[in-house]
């Protein structure tokens, strides 16, 4: 039986590294091909970059406070809430023991900004220019910072609830992530600072990096991450319970004497 609960616990642990190694790899081959085409300036994806851009552009020029709007939700979004998330998720793991998880939410945000840089200055490409512009940002265009982060805190965060959640708790947190990492992705469309390719760029580089950490993870600590989930729910979920079960336990002097609460008066 132990031989076989390990050769289990092998064969899951080794799932789990292929899963981000197929996720990394997957992402890595399509942001390349993605770069070939920017680099290349791939006329339909130019016309569509540009398309895009102009028009969203026309219409943010025209409704101040709509663009207002958008600037502060892009701000909210911004690379530095989305870090101080994760750093606030990785101090609340590390002070519950959960240790190397917490490695993991840090090393998923330290490789993400480390990455962001390197490619951004890899590329070195220009940011839409207006004579009129919305919005500013500085440094190069390729890949997004903004969709990478957010992209990669709200995929740590979604999966940190994940093994806690039923069916439906998972399906709103998938939503509420997706939701965010789209809208976070649009601002900076709707700004003129960044052309959509820049975005889906962005997105393609989380993947890279959420896969790529968790492998690396995964080899380097087998199991780790499995041991740390099972310990957050130890930790959390009896809390609940102690929180919940008082307010369902009657008091000593109030409970009913055997029978009186049976119809037939008999005891249950």
């Amino acid at each position: 039986m132990h031989l076989t609960n390990s050769a289990t616990a092998a064969t899951v642990r080794h799932r789990r590294a292929l899963r981000g190694t197929a996720l990394a790899v997957g992402c890595a081959l399509l942001f390349g091909l993605l770069a070939v085409l920017v680099t290349r300036h791939w006329q339909p994806l130019y016309r569509f970059d540009h398309g895009w851009i102009a028009e969203t552009h026309s219409y943010a020029r025209g409704h101040r406070a709509w663009t207002a709007a958008v600037q502060t939700l892009s701000d909210i979004g911004g690379t530095v809430t989305m870090r101080v998330l994760l750093a606030i998720a990785a101090c609340w793991l590390w002070l519950i023991g959960a240790r190397v998880l917490a490695g993991w939410a840090v090393a998923q945000a330290l490789v993400g900004w480390g990455a962001q840089w390197a490619l951004k200055l890899a590329f070195g490409r220009q940011r839409p220019s207006f004579t009129d512009p919305v919005s500013h940002a500085g440094g190069p265009a390729f890949p997004s910072g903004h969709a990478m982060a957010s992209a990669i805190t709200c995929a740590v965060l979604v999966g940190l609830f994940w093994p806690r959640a039923g069916r439906s708790g998972r399906i709103a947190a998938c939503a509420v992530a997706t939701a965010a990492v789209l809208t976070v992705g649009w601002t900076r469309i709707a700004l003129g600072v960044h052309w959509p390719s820049d975005v889906l760029g962005g997105w393609l580089a989380a993947g890279f990096v959420l896969g790529a950490v968790t492998a690396a993870v995964e080899l380097w600590c087998p199991g780790a991450l499995a041991r740390d989930i099972r310990r957050v729910n130890w930790r959390t979920r009896p809390r609940v319970q102690r929180v919940i079960a008082p307010s369902f336990r009657p008091a000593r002097g109030d409970r009913p004497a055997d029978g009186a609460d049976h119809p037939d008066g008999a005891a249950l």
